[in-house]
């Protein structure tokens, strides 16, 4: 008899098997019992004939066992059409292995709050365990594109004493006798990573000092961060829209049930496979907003109301083209006819989940670049070795950042990241 895991189920129908399970929830009849059954690779039925198993074996199931109890089944492997799984297990005998008594988390209703105070234990439901399979298919995904696509991947520090956006919303700490931060950005030690190994990637840990309660603001969130050299900004937005396609394809290969289970129809991100996506610029955003009654003027950032109206007149991501520089960090490359323009872009996602991309151009000249960081307020000396890259064979080069939790918000269309993701680091309140 072979140990399996339940996702392997369809290769052993037929076959006696055992199987390490929690429980979900159960209910029973006089002569039947019917076993709500997860082992972490998947959930389905257990069933328990009265006749076919000991009188011990059916009380334990009927009154023993209870939400979360784990034990050790065994029984035969069959088809079942009417589950979605389409397996269950005829069990002729059970093993306690842990007792759960009280558990917490009912089959009901609860609130979010609720289930943030139980985030430990939230994470055995159905839809946390999807959105994790998902997550883990968009990172598996990510080391795929960017290999296959010849990258590098570097890991940038996570301590800095260098601000990418400026240090008004990083977590301060001190580095013995040096001021530091939480990293909000690997983009800088990439921008060096790329003038050695030519095209690299990070994938990690960023951190914003912002409490918000919006489905848009996380403090801590996993972002993906390549930087090309030799490569212009269009070339970058290829790359851009590539990666995104990779990604969603990945999820519609392998992850269609978790979709589903989390609500979303799998063919409706087909669209989002298609290349390429829509470009309009800052400056027709802008005016199709004022057509569109929104009271807004050329110079200010786009807020949440007016990248879902954008984003809803297409069909697809679509990037907003070069930015006004008043909104946008020093670091990016001034427009090559404009004065107030940046060479950069958004991707905006369809069905108002805003922006998964922000990327640019990054400027090259060396003055222009100080002068730069010294009319943003920072302290030029703590960027000195970052105004080296520009001394010493500079080149052309351009980069974006994904924040993998929106990214997965959009394609899993979420209401909300932390109604699905149970961990810390997605809130905006520490883990007791």
């Amino acid at each position: 008899m072979e140990t399996i895991n339940i996702i392997d189920a369809p290769k052993h129908v037929n076959e006696r098997v055992r199987i390490g399970v929690w429980l979900t929830d159960k209910r029973s009849s006089g002569k039947i019992a019917f076993l709500q059954l997860r082992d972490g690779t998947a959930f389905f039925q257990g069933i328990l004939l009265k006749n076919k198993v000991s009188e011990e074996i059916f009380e334990m199931a009927r009154h023993d066992l209870r939400q979360e109890s784990s034990f050790w089944v065994t029984g035969e492997i069959h088809e079942d059409a009417r589950s979605k799984f389409g397996y269950e297990i005829q069990i002729d005998d059970i093993e306690l292995i842990g007792d759960s008594e009280d558990y917490p988390i009912g089959n009901k209703e609860h609130g979010v709050d609720f289930l943030l105070d139980h985030r430990h234990l939230w994470l055995r439901s159905s839809k946390p365990q999807a959105m994790m399979k998902v997550r883990d298919r968009v990172i598996r995904a990510t080391y795929e594109f960017f290999g296959q696509q010849g990258f590098t991947k570097i890991d940038p520090p996570i301590l800095t004493g260098n601000a990418p956006e400026g240090t008004t919303d990083l977590f301060h700490t001190e580095y013995f006798d040096q001021d530091a931060y939480l990293s909000q950005s690997g983009q800088l030690y990439e921008e060096a990573g790329a003038m050695a190994l030519n095209k690299v990637y990070s994938f990690g840990p960023v951190f914003r000092a912002e409490k918000s309660k919006t489905r848009r603001h996380l403090i801590e969130f996993w972002m993906i961060e390549p930087e090309m050299a030799f490569m212009h900004q269009e070339e970058s937005l290829e790359v851009q829209e590539q990666y995104v396609a990779y990604l969603v394809s990945a999820v519609l290969k392998d992850c269609r049930h978790e979709l589903e289970v989390l609500g979303r129809d799998p063919e409706s991100l087909v669209p989002f496979t298609k290349l390429p996506y829509p470009r309009i610029s800052y400056d027709e955003a802008v005016e199709m907003l004022k057509k569109a009654n929104f009271e807004i003027e050329w110079g200010v950032d786009f807020g949440s109301p007016e990248e879902t109206y954008l984003a809803d007149q297409f069909d697809q991501p679509v990037f907003i083209l070069n930015y006004p520089k008043s909104i946008k960090p020093f670091y990016m490359k001034g427009h090559p006819t404009r004065d107030d323009v940046y060479v950069c872009a958004d991707l905006l996602a369809p069905e108002g989940y805003g922006e998964i991309i922000g990327g640019s151009e990054r400027e090259t000249d060396y003055e222009v670049l100080r002068q730069a960081i010294l009319d943003a307020g920072l302290d030029e000396s703590a960027y000195e070795w970052y105004l080296d890259l520009r001394k010493y064979g500079t080149v052309p080069h351009s980069g974006f950042g994904l924040g993998l939790e929106r990214f997965l918000t959009w394609i899993t269309k979420t209401d909300h990241v932390r109604e699905t993701i149970p961990f810390p680091r997605l809130l905006n309140r520490l883990y007791p």
